[in-house]
């Protein structure tokens, strides 16, 4: 590594970890102070909320990244504008491509990071996270969990499984629910192709009811419809949703695969799937975006311009992320397109900004 590139290196570097450590702190006040109250009047204990926030620090870093890399680099491309090192880099011979190589470096490191906190770290944080809001704290059900790509319930002696639920509909599809006795002998199975919440009771379409004694099954009787009397309910299978949006790729992949597999759309969850690829590239993004602005500003770049024009960009490209995935999860784009679509946009941007400077 030459000086060139570890003085370049350097001040990007140290301008990262102020940005990440500005969006860090700025994000947990906003949201202690939107929370904790919240959290302490539902019965938390001051270890349970403290637990609580250190384990969302992982979801919350892949989403301050990909702006604190975007205010790092224009605001370490705007220092060196003002100082007319810029020029002087120039002057020699050097580059746009060489002087920017460095922060395009650090940005996909970056990525990199963000990939392996999205698909290594987060799941299991965000499942800690959510058992202590919701169990420990709030003292919701426990008996719902989502395992394997399957939905799993427990209500006394009857145990509920679901392929998957749709949040739109508020539809369970895929069920099968077995009555048990003691010794968790099976005395019944109810299959059906979906349920929805009517009252205290699960509604269930095209449901086949199996007895069954010491020998086996005794009797099988079609139905229509029928009900359930689980008491299980929506907002217990929108965290389960949640946490399907928080599963690492590979786990969200074999849940598409089996819902595939069964005859169920699983295009919102394709949609997500390729999302979990794309947006942790968001930073190398942000870079290219952000290298063409500052050197057009020029000497005229202050720390006030960098702060505002990183938080322009970075909600332009977050508000069209959030409208193609959602695009995406309709069925108006598919899923591969809605997921990368941003990134490419944005990106192709970035570098015909950058062949215009140097022209």
């Amino acid at each position: 590594m030459t000086i060139f590139t570890r003085y370049i290196a350097s001040i990007q570097i140290r301008l990262l970890m102020l940005c990440y450590g500005a969006f860090a702190s700025i994000y947990l006040v906003i949201d202690i102070l939107e929370r904790v109250g919240k959290l302490t009047r539902s019965g938390g204990r001051p270890d349970q909320i403290l637990l609580f926030f250190l384990w969302k620090l992982p979801e919350i870093s892949i989403q301050i990244i990909p702006l604190a890399v975007l205010m790092a680099t224009l605001l370490a491309l705007g220092s060196l504008s003002r100082t007319s090192e810029i020029t002087a880099m120039r002057c020699s011979g050097a580059g746009l491509l060489r002087i920017t190589a460095p922060l395009l470096g650090i940005a996909l490191v970056a990525s990199l990071i963000n990939l392996a906190l999205s698909e290594i770290v987060v799941p299991s944080s965000f499942e800690k996270m959510r058992y202590i809001e919701e169990v420990q704290i709030k003292k919701k059900n426990p008996n719902t969990f989502f395992r394997q790509g399957a939905i799993w319930y427990r209500d006394h002696r009857d145990i509920l499984n679901a392929r998957m639920f749709d949040p739109d509909t508020a539809t369970l599809r895929g069920i099968t629910i077995w009555q048990v006795g003691e010794n968790l002998q099976p005395i019944a199975r109810i299959e059906a192709t979906e349920g929805k919440l009517q009252g205290d009771s699960w509604q269930l379409s095209k449901a086949i009811l199996y007895r069954y004694s010491s020998s086996g099954i005794t009797q099988s009787t079609k139905k229509a419809g029928m009900k359930a009397e689980i008491k299980l309910s929506t907002t217990d299978l929108k965290t389960v949703g949640k946490l399907a949006e928080n599963m690492g790729f590979v786990d969200l992949y074999n849940y598409c695969d089996n819902l595939q597999k069964g005859g169920y759309d699983p295009t919102r969850y394709l949609t997500l799937l390729h999302a979990k690829l794309a947006a942790p590239f968001s930073p190398i993004v942000m870079a290219f975006l952000a290298i063409p602005f500052s050197i057009r500003t020029g000497r005229s770049s202050g720390p006030a311009i960098g702060i505002g024009l990183s938080l322009v960009i970075g909600l332009a490209y977050f508000i069209v992320n959030a409208f193609l995935i959602s695009f995406g999860q309709a069925g108006a784009l598919p899923p591969l397109v809605s997921a990368w679509a941003a990134n490419i946009i944005f990106c192709a941007i970035g570098i015909w900004l950058a062949l215009t400077i140097n022209r």
